[in-house]
């Protein structure tokens, strides 16, 4: 029985050519070598998996070979590539920066960088892990580091750059390696699936390859873990099932019924995911990505940075028309403030619960007034001339009253609009003094109108409206927002609303910016023109509030004048 080689080590790159997602990189080290422009130290960052310490062997073998071709790669005939390919050369040199942290590390490592190289020109160390050095290893390192022998060059590696000493960075040149992208990894794995004689679906490749997070090690480990799972054949659903992974389906399910205002339908299918063994924090993230998926598929600029399947890319592009900027937007908000407070709930399936609840409010809100909007201007109504109702004989009210300019006698007659369309003005603004466009209506209708039946109105709607327009004004002044909500006001039987302000420079501020808007949104919302709002000043009640401690000590001392005694006795003072 032949040894298994794990398809990360057996298909390693070998040279340049074979390095994925990296093609900056490596096109600089090829040019270093060929110009004969070798810096004594370099250090390789960046994330897990993307070829750093691979980039480090086949530059070290590179720069050895005897025969180097004019592309700048080896030439794997020679003595010195032919031991470096058998893992017997002598001029290359590994060492784990884990393990050999300490100064006497990095003192034997000084004492070996002396020796000349038996075959080739260069001795190269490459140390991976670099960081987890400590600061006395690094300092011991320095020396060498800057002023190294003519034969020897040092290639470090890390993944948290940010861990090496500054003085330490300055001696070396520096290559960032990039995350992969997921093109890039699925054409590899496609690639190693044709030489293992494997039968791979498009779909199944790109779950591999995002589950991989830009590392190419992990895809393959990923690849040979579903090998192993499903033999030759490897099909999308054996791919999210063994990785447990959500379907794309079930996102699609979701946001169709949020857009359709189906409440009962996601929480069903919610409660399918949950059955599956799923979480529902990574179903939320998974949520907000397919969310973010369908913001940027509304776009052909930004289709690109969809990393999906061409065949789900279509289908997100499909939804995407259907689903709203606006429901987009809200929905992402929803989601991530469910993500931010998800561990610190009790009750984690209901918060989820909850948040779907609220897209569902928000796509059936969307969904219904683009409905309307589509019944009300079909084509060719913006062309058609609004239509005049005939006069009624009952008196209006302010539910319904609406009166065109063709009913109200004007002073002069003026010529109909150029687009064919009357304007209509409304009697309850006119009465509520919130429209400035009443020149064409005399007082005489406007005094009738006032004189008509106003709709009552409780105390419990006046509430409403008073707390509604505190909340409206919340962002605009805090403090008045917070006075509003604080008070209650009085409805006198004359529909008069008193308001009692703490002082007169609150009362000032208030009548000023927001008394009359005040008064416009009560008359509005409660349709009663007769509604008006007066401010006063309760000097009385705010003349008893106790400020400084010696105003709190004279009030406590006037009920019990043993204070005063006991204060003078023991020599007491104020905190």
């Amino acid at each position: 029985m032949d040894n298994f080689i794990v398809s990360a080590r057996k298909y390693r790159p070998a040279t340049f050519d074979m390095v994925v997602g990296q093609d900056t990189i490596t096109t600089t080290l090829k040019n270093a070598i060929r110009n004969n422009h070798l810096a004594q130290a370099y250090l390789f960052c960046g994330p897990r998996g993307v070829g750093k310490t691979t980039c480090a062997r086949i530059f070290a073998k590179t720069i050895n070979c005897s025969d180097t071709g004019p592309d700048g790669e080896a030439c794997d005939k020679c003595e010195s590539c032919l031991s470096f390919n058998s893992q017997a050369s002598f001029n290359i040199h590994e060492l784990d920066g884990a393990s050999n942290n300490s100064v006497d590390d990095i003192r034997n490592l000084t004492d070996q960088v002396r020796i000349p190289p038996q075959i080739g020109k260069f001795s190269v160390y490459i140390i991976d892990e670099v960081h987890m050095l400590s600061a006395s290893a690094f300092n011991a390192f320095l020396k060498t580091l800057e002023e190294p022998p003519a034969h020897a060059i040092f290639i470090l590696a890390t993944t948290e750059k940010h861990k090496i000493i500054p003085t330490i960075l300055s001696r070396c040149q520096i290559f960032d390696f990039n995350r992969i992208n997921v093109d890039d990894i699925v054409n590899r794995l496609s690639w190693v699936a044709g030489n293992e004689e494997v039968i791979a679906e498009h779909e199944a490749l790109h779950v591999i390859a995002t589950k991989a997070d830009g590392a190419m090690r992990d895809a393959l480990s990923i690849f040979d873990q579903i090998v192993s799972f499903s033999g030759k054949k490897i099909t999308y659903g054996d791919v999210i099932s063994n990785l447990n992974v959500l379907d794309y389906e079930y996102y699609f399910r979701i946001t169709t019924s949020a857009l359709e205002g189906s409440v009962s339908s996601v929480l069903l299918t919610y409660n399918e995911i949950l059955n599956k063994g799923f979480d529902g924090y990574n179903f939320m993230a998974g949520l907000n990505n397919h969310m973010r998926d369908l913001l940027v598929s509304r776009d052909e600029a930004t289709v690109k940075l969809l990393e999906t399947s061409p065949s789900i890319r279509q289908r997100y592009r499909e939804q995407a028309v259907s689903a709203p900027l606006s429901f987009l937007y809200e929905a992402l908000e929803i989601g991530s403030q469910c993500m931010l407070t998800f561990k610190s709930s009790k009750n984690q399936r209901l918060h989820v619960e909850l948040a779907l609840m609220r897209m569902c409010n928000t796509g059936g809100e969307k969904t219904s007034e683009e409905s309307k909007k589509k019944a009300e201007l079909q084509p060719g109504d913006a062309d058609k001339p609004i239509k005049q109702s005939p006069p009624s004989s009952a008196p209006p009210t302010f539910q319904t009253a609406s009166v065109s300019q063709s009913r109200i006698e004007a002073p002069e007659k003026k010529a109909p609009p150029a687009d064919g369309i009357e304007k209509k003005i409304s009697i309850k603004n006119i009465v509520s003094g919130t429209r400035t466009d009443i020149s064409s209506v005399s007082e005489p209708e406007i005094a009738a109108v006032r004189e008509q039946p106003l709709k009552e109105f409780s105390e419990e709607e006046l509430y409403d409206a008073w707390n509604s327009f505190a909340l409206a004004i919340k962002e605009e002044s805090p403090r008045i927002s917070v006075t509003l909500s604080a008070v209650t006001p009085e409805l006198l039987p004359d529909k008069t609303v008193i308001l009692k302000l703490d002082n007169s420079a609150l009362k000032e501020a208030f009548d000023h910016n927001f008394r009359a808007r005040l008064e416009h949104h009560l008359r509005d919302t409660l349709m009663n023109g007769s509604v008006k709002l007066q401010t006063t000043v309760e000097a009385t009640e705010r003349g008893d509030i106790l400020y400084s401690v010696d105003q709190k000590f004279n009030h406590l001392a006037s009920k019990n004048p043993a204070l005063k005694e006991l204060k003078k006795t023991f020599n007491l003072d104020f905190e």
